[in-house]
């Protein structure tokens, strides 16, 4: 009963304006509030500050930039070789598994439409009905960056509007098609072993998504907006940067075929980094 109504708070929360001021209140440079505020999260949440290239409070110019902080090079190797696929960012894997007669696994018990997640353009769709996925949870500690779980080229992203409920286990647990209701940039590549996609989706108190290429994602009015890039030909190698939360979320990646083999090691809920190897393409 008790996580039931904690989620249903959700429903009554404002949840664009508590993001937008969350977005506003992580970019504060004043030294007496963000010093403060960074030294708190620290400890709350136990983040591993020895892994950042910056490990002090005061070697950032705010929040944002803590939250968004690089990591020292080399502390994310990249596993296995061309056909490895790795994750893409480090976080929790909540669940992983085949795209079942156009639906995936939510939580138990729960599914949501991968049409309703790719903004029911029927073509993606049509390309992704047969295939797997992944989706992996960035807890409040994680590193926040989103990187290329595969060598491949850019061919568009898509930014659908939408709700803001928070991503977590428990929230993904109650709220029908959480995935597919909530904010959320839809990167489409292409690789040698067929089309895939980054899912990036925007949660409660999430102070924004950026890419590498655009910046910050801010559309209009909260429309749906497309972008498409290829006639550009933007090359990203595995484990190259493609963006990154300005607070914690979650990202899903689909894959065009069943061609691809998950390790047999994987279980739900296990952490994995950036990097990591999480499959092999046959």
């Amino acid at each position: 009963m008790f996580e039931r109504l904690k989620v249903g708070f959700q429903y009554l929360l404002p949840q664009k304006q508590l993001s937008l001021l969350m977005g506003d209140l992580a970019r504060i440079e004043s030294h007496w509030f963000k010093d403060p505020f960074i030294y708190w999260f620290i400890n709350r949440y136990g983040v591993n500050m020895e892994e950042a290239v910056h490990q002090k409070a005061e070697d950032y110019r705010n929040f944002h930039e803590f939250f968004t902080r690089p990591l020292i090079p080399g502390c994310r190797p990249i596993e296995g070789d061309d056909y490895t696929v790795v994750s893409p960012v480090d976080g929790s894997l909540s669940q992983l598994g085949n795209i079942y007669k156009g639906n995936l696994v939510q939580a138990k018990n729960r599914a949501y439409s991968l049409a309703a997640l790719l903004g029911k353009d029927d073509n993606r769709v049509q390309q992704f009905q047969n295939g797997c996925f992944a989706t992996i949870y960035l807890a409040p500690q994680d590193y926040h960056r989103v990187h290329m779980p595969s060598d491949g080229q850019l061919l568009e992203s898509l930014y659908i509007p939408g709700k803001l409920f928070s991503v977590n286990p428990l929230t993904a647990k109650y709220v029908d098609n959480l995935f597919a209701i909530n904010e959320r940039l839809v990167i489409y590549l292409d690789t040698s072993t067929g089309p895939i996609a980054v899912i990036m989706v925007g949660a409660l108190i999430v102070g924004g998504i950026e890419t590498t290429w655009t910046g910050a994602i801010t559309p209009p009015h909260g429309h749906t907006e497309r972008w498409v890039y290829q006639q550009e030909e933007m090359i990203f190698r595995r484990g190259d940067e493609l963006g990154r939360f300005a607070m914690g979320s979650t990202v899903i990646v689909l894959f065009s075929q069943q061609n691809l083999v998950f390790s047999e090691t994987l279980q739900l809920n296990q952490s994995l980094k950036m990097g990591q190897a999480i499959g092999r393409f046959k």
